[in-house]
């Protein structure tokens, strides 16, 4: 059987908040299994919140978590990274209300977890398998989920010029999101820049952190992919999708969906039990980074 895993020792990370601008520190933990992941505010005597569906508090640009009226927000891209490195237990550290955003996309979490390790730990991991198909429309915008035998996704974008009609698709398994979907970088238009500033919102945005699209191109090329955006919207799925707290195994299907329809399913999901069942597998396909088995006689790190 597949077995949990968590991050062999800490990491950590320093930046500023996508929206906030805010200076933050940021660290993962090892966590032991059957504990899942979860936030701690340091600022706030280590105040914990649990990445689940439902501390889902609002989702607009980016998808906020609170608990007891404390918040966590812009948690979608060091979640994604923590599925995509099929990690299932983990603390994550801040000292403010703001994940950083690093460069824009997964990938700095990503190499951090793999250049410390990964740890298989006792306990088997459980599935949330499909067993019926769950749709979910909202004009054009529409994100389905149906059964099937891995974790697998198709999505399509739509966006004005110089995005235009993207679709890809990607079999969530071996190293796969470490080479598709994990360097994909969030982007935004730059006439869009002073209405969300307004609503205080990009703060900490700069192209450094994000692709910059004009009315005739990409301002600070090159992308690292041509068909980076529908990637990073794949990026994002997964990490709102983490907070099912289970790597499901069915097929979804999204198509101008965002974050309030990701977290919309996530609901779904976990309000109606008979759309799913647990299951157990006995093996997943490799990645060229391996675990190391934990040792002893605990499951416990």
């Amino acid at each position: 059987m597949v077995q949990e895993q968590t991050i062999r020792e800490a990491i950590s990370f320093s930046g500023v908040g996508l929206h906030s601008g805010a200076a933050v520190k940021m660290r993962v933990l090892p966590a032991a299994a059957g504990n899942g992941v979860s936030f701690r505010r340091v600022d706030l005597d280590g105040f914990t919140i649990e990445a689940v569906g439902r501390n889902v508090a609002r989702v607009s640009y980016a998808t906020s978590l609170m608990k007891r009226g404390v918040l966590i927000s812009t948690t979608e891209h060091a979640l994604s990274a923590l599925m995509g490195a099929g990690i299932d237990n983990a603390v994550i550290e801040l000292d403010q209300l703001e994940l950083p955003i690093l460069d824009g996309s997964a990938k700095p979490f990503l190499d951090a977890i793999h250049r410390v390790g990964i740890k298989r730990q006792r306990r088997h991991r459980v599935y949330w398998k499909v067993c019926k198909p769950v749709e979910l429309q909202e004009g054009d915008k529409f994100l389905g989920v149906y059964p099937g035998d891995q974790y697998s996704i198709s999505y399509t974008i739509d966006f004005p010029h110089p995005i235009g009609l993207q679709t890809f698709d990607l079999d969530l398994s071996g190293d796969a999101y470490q080479r598709e979907v994990a360097p994909a970088r969030t982007f935004g238009f730059l006439r869009d820049e002073r209405a969300l500033r307004n609503m205080g919102l990009i703060r900490g945005a700069s192209e450094e952190n994000a692709i910059v699209l004009t009315d005739s191109g990409v301002k600070n090329g090159p992308l690292r992919f041509e068909d980076e955006f529908v990637r990073h919207k794949i990026l994002d799925l997964i990490g709102d999708l983490a907070l099912l707290g289970h790597r499901i195994l069915g097929k979804v299907v999204a198509n101008r969906a965002g974050h309030a329809m990701h977290t919309a399913l996530v609901s779904r999901l976990l309000k109606d039990r008979s759309l799913w069942e647990e299951a157990h597998i006995s093996s997943e396909p490799a990645s060229e980074h391996s675990a190391d088995t934990e040792q002893g006689v605990s499951a416990t790190v």
